[in-house]
């Protein structure tokens, strides 16, 4: 008994001495962010590529909703006639947007902008 006060007091007060539980990991809040900030069906079948995308409008006129889309079931997508890999993909990646594990990455700016100019020069 004497022991666990000991650990929760010692706890408690070097808890009241960091602002944060790890130091230095507040500054990485402050990058901007490198995900899709309002996420819909296009840009989650995007994210995931691998020729997921190519059923975009299927999938928006029949299920017609992102949250929807996120708790359908693999009969839905299959009546829907989605190859098996692709269901799985999208099966796989809802599950991890769901437990907040994956989000789509946002097109990098300076790498498009970089395409441009050297496709530009090429022409040339």
């Amino acid at each position: 008994m004497a022991w666990r006060q000991i650990f929760f007091n010692t706890r408690a007060i070097l808890m009241s001495q960091q602002p944060h539980p790890t130091p230095g990991f507040s500054r990485f809040f402050s990058k901007s962010s490198l995900y899709v900030e309002k996420v819909g069906i296009p840009e989650f079948l995007k994210g995931i590529g691998k020729g997921v995308e190519s059923h975009v409008a299927k999938l928006e006129s029949e299920i017609g909703d992102f949250q929807k889309l996120l708790v359908t079931r693999t009969w839905r997508l299959k009546d829907l006639k989605i190859p098996c890999q692709q269901r799985k993909l999208i099966l796989r990646y809802a599950y991890k947007y769901r437990l907040g594990l994956w989000r789509p990455r946002a097109e990098p700016k300076t790498i498009t902008k970089h395409l441009l100019y050297m496709s530009a020069r090429l022409s040339q």
